[in-house]
């Protein structure tokens, strides 16, 4: 049976008003919300301009699918079956501006079509928002976090590899690489990889890339990085140096053992709090192939031992202290 646009758009475009009363309610009925929100971003027409260039044949934009995909998420599903939950509610299909929802094939079929060309325009859009917030709040000082995260997935999808997955071990996942700014926890780039890949793949082009953006945006801001230790390497360090950010990145101490024994050799401990509890001290130093010197900073913290065998009911338990 044949569909006709005029019977999935809608031109209804108006903003419910929430009242707080007895009355009959969605389930999903916070997200009147969200309406006003994308209304105010003009998120809609900012995304057809991202897939501009792919096919309007189908009855369902491709940015349609999109902001479907972004409400589908708000609502807290991950799978694409799950749009069955909500697919005849009318203030869903109100403020994605439908008639019908489009079921699980169509969504697929749509997501077919995307290139490399529509996905760049969709991360240069998330990438506009991020600066733009930015820019509202007024910062000088933005801290910059790279950090993957792996996301499991079923069965074969494409791209998707055997790795270290530590929610479920064997199981098919990607790991992207996340580059995310902390003051506002927002997203600003990601680089897509497989599950089968260390932490550090492809990390000093895209860290390049996504500094060389935030300055290119924000001249003038001074920009924070802060890595674990999986990116801790020569060329990593001289890279951050080379650009002129700020940067910390924690040491993977097992691999090297000649701090262990500048630990145990180290005697004055500076205090970092006024308890006392966590101490420091700092030092020039470097790995015998690296060609330069950084600061290193050294920190231990005061814990309580562990209680070995019985404990008795006496008037007080000793504690022993050591250090992390």
């Amino acid at each position: 049976m044949r569909v006709a646009k005029e019977d999935i758009y809608t031109r209804a475009c108006s903003i419910p008003k929430v009242r707080f009363e007895d009355q009959e309610l969605t389930s999903f009925g916070g997200i009147v919300v969200f309406q006003k929100l994308f209304a105010k971003l003009d998120l809609k027409e900012r995304l057809r301009r991202c897939c501009a260039h792919l096919s309007e044949n189908n009855l369902y934009h491709p940015a349609v699918i999109v902001q479907l995909l972004i409400v589908h998420l708000l609502l807290g599903f991950r799978k694409l079956r799950d749009v069955e939950f909500y697919d005849d509610d009318p203030l869903i299909k109100r403020v994605l501006g439908l008639k019908v929802l489009p079921d699980v094939s169509t969504i697929s079929r749509a997501l077919m079509e995307y290139d490399d060309r529509a996905i760049e325009a969709h991360h240069q859009l998330n990438r506009e928002q991020v600066i733009s917030r930015v820019e509202r709040e007024g910062w000088r000082r933005i801290t910059v976090d790279f950090d993957g995260s792996v996301l499991s997935t079923k069965k074969h999808a494409e791209g998707t590899a055997v790795g270290f997955n530590k929610q479920k071990k064997g199981a098919r996942s990607y790991y992207p690489l996340y580059c995310t700014i902390a003051q506002s926890g927002q997203v600003f780039d990601v680089l897509h990889r497989s599950g089968n890949v260390h932490d550090s793949k492809g990390a000093v082009a895209f860290v390049r890339q996504c500094i060389d953006r935030i300055r290119e945006s924000l001249p003038g801001v001074i920009i924070e990085i802060r890595m674990d230790s999986a990116f801790f390497s020569d060329e990593m360090v001289t890279l951050l140096e080379a650009l002129g950010a700020e940067f910390t990145i924690s040491v993977p101490f097992e691999r090297f053992a000649q701090l262990k024994r500048l630990v145990q050799e180290r005697k004055v401990w500076w205090p970092a709090t006024a308890e006392g509890k966590l101490r420091f001290f700092q030092k020039e130093w470097k790995p015998q192939c690296w060609s330069k010197k950084f600061r290193f900073i050294f920190i231990r913290r005061e814990c309580p031992g562990q209680q070995k065998g019985p404990i008795q009911l006496d008037l007080f338990v000793p504690q022993e202290s050591g250090y992390e």
